[in-house]
């Protein structure tokens, strides 16, 4: 699985002009499951990630997690960052889960995240999304579990 992770004062995510998901400060999440993955992976994944400590404390450096400051999280799947980009000029999607495998294990991210963070949000698995965020700092990480 990879995670590219944003932090962010606010983001949203729209479908058809409907808002599907929005937090405020927090975390937005572009997942992307490869076909490796399982639900134990998915679950370090979920851990590392709230866990991972990149906002502000009081001296300005980054040393609080997802959890400290409460912050919300936007999950969305993005089949895209699995792909094989290390050669030609179009990228391969042979490294990225088939999209029954991705749906389920996404959905098992979403219901783990759920259970273990007050504030989760999604986008729609397999839909032509919109994300719109203010990427604070900028902040962006990428996670491979």
């Amino acid at each position: 699985m990879k995670l590219l992770i944003q932090r962010v004062r606010s983001a949203r995510v729209e479908v058809a002009g409907e808002v599907v998901g929005a937090i405020d400060q927090g975390l937005l999440a572009l997942v992307g499951i490869e076909p490796q993955d399982t639900p134990a992976s998915i679950a370090k994944g979920l851990k590392r990630m709230l866990a991972y400590r990149v906002f502000s404390d009081a001296e300005g450096k980054m040393n609080l997690s997802l959890s400290d400051v409460n912050g919300g999280l936007l999950l969305v799947s993005q089949f895209t960052l699995a792909a094989d980009t290390r050669s030609g000029l179009r990228p391969s999607f042979s490294t990225a889960a088939p999209p029954a495998q991705g749906a389920e294990l996404f959905e098992h991210l979403v219901k783990l995240a759920r259970e273990q963070h007050p504030q989760v949000a999604t986008g729609r698995f397999g839909a032509d999304m919109q994300v719109h965020l203010v990427n604070d700092g900028p902040v962006t990480f990428l996670l491979e579990v």
